[in-house]
């Protein structure tokens, strides 16, 4: 059953919000006067961070910082939830890219839309690889935007922010590879899982809040924060790929199946393949095929289901989940953020957007 979003969850993410509004709003203003051609690729990092998301990863790096015995108001974990969001949206541009994602929260991409303008306006080249190209390079530019509002989060958060950057594209290698290989070990699967996203989703904004608050007490703090983000990352991801196979597009914002037309490399995929029979894996094997039908989804969807993967998966999230509430209850952090955080170990593994 899905939880509701949790009312910390909101408040975290308006601050975030007004915060990139107050920070992005220059800065396309800026670069809109110096020239016309940058005013629409400038203002594609607004139409993705300020129309939605879940601001997980700032919430994370808040009840770090707050747990540690930081200010809640301190303006320096409101500059690192809005870095997290442009960091976020820096990977989501060039996902859509190597995905060839036509939709995003409900939105055209943004290597869809200037492939459109391309088009339209009959300029030279492909249309396609210039879409891309401009893509590429407005994540590029949120890339170093999160850097600047970064400046005053201190060394050793510097630290964990490069080394969290450095593993989430170290996932996406293992993702993409994954993918036209047809990747289905389930060891490999959860790998990719944990590196693509679960990590930088809620351990690694845990630490960074952690050791900008008390970064004297890191080595007691980091491990702790490990133990609740680790296998919370893993339910997250997991859940993920629940939504990826089987999510509504109404509520996702993203096709039906999407990650079964991609062969995406999951866990939930890994464990279909282990239970299939012969049968079972003939209709499998239509993962990540182009072309692969509504029709296609539907067999594919019912073997898993039939093998048993769907509930496997499902009772792994709600183990991990259950993992990482008793790690975080024994962890040495303020009581307000240890509740705050078992709410939110709620809400990620059973969300359905």
């Amino acid at each position: 059953m899905t939880t509701a979003v949790p009312p910390s969850l909101t408040v975290i993410a308006t601050r975030v919000q007004d915060r990139l509004r107050e920070f992005l709003a220059p800065e396309e203003a800026r670069w809109s006067a110096f020239d016309d051609d940058l005013a629409e690729p400038v203002r594609e990092i607004g139409r993705l961070v300020l129309v939605g998301g879940k601001r997980l990863r700032p919430a994370f790096c808040h009840w770090g910082f707050v747990g540690a015995g930081g200010d809640p108001d301190d303006q320096r974990v409101v500059d690192a939830g809005a870095a997290f969001e442009l960091m976020h949206a820096f990977a989501l541009f060039h996902d859509d890219v190597m995905d060839d994602a036509a939709s995003r929260r409900g939105d055209p991409t943004t290597h869809t839309v200037f492939a459109g303008y391309h088009q339209e306006h009959g300029w030279a080249g492909e249309s396609r690889r210039f879409g891309e190209g401009v893509a590429i390079l407005v994540g590029d530019l949120a890339f170093v935007y999160a850097d600047q509002l970064m400046a005053e989060a201190g060394p050793a958060a510097w630290r964990i922010w490069n080394e969290l950057r450095i593993e989430l594209n170290v996932g996406q290698v293992l993702d993409i590879v994954g993918s036209v290989r047809n990747e289905r070990r389930r060891h490999k699967a959860e790998l990719i899982c944990r590196y693509k996203s679960g990590k930088y989703t809620i351990e690694r904004p845990l630490h960074l809040g952690a050791v900008m608050a008390a970064p004297e007490r890191a080595d007691a703090l980091l491990p702790a924060l490990s133990a609740y983000g680790l296998p919370l990352g893993d339910a997250f991801q997991m859940r993920d790929d629940v939504m990826g196979a089987f999510g509504d597009a109404a509520v996702t914002g993203k096709p039906v199946g999407g990650d079964l037309r991609e062969g995406k490399p999951t866990p939930l995929m890994a464990r279909a393949t282990e239970a299939a029979t012969p049968a079972q894996a003939e209709v499998l094997a239509l993962v990540g095929t182009q072309h692969l039908s509504d029709a296609d989804v539907a067999r594919v969807q019912q073997v898993i289901v039939d093998t048993g993967a769907l509930a496997d998966l499902e009772a792994t999230i709600t183990a991990l989940t259950a993992e990482a509430v008793a790690a975080i209850e024994r962890a040495p952090i303020a009581g307000a953020a240890r509740d705050e955080l078992v709410t939110l170990a709620a809400y990620v593994s059973q969300r359905s957007t």
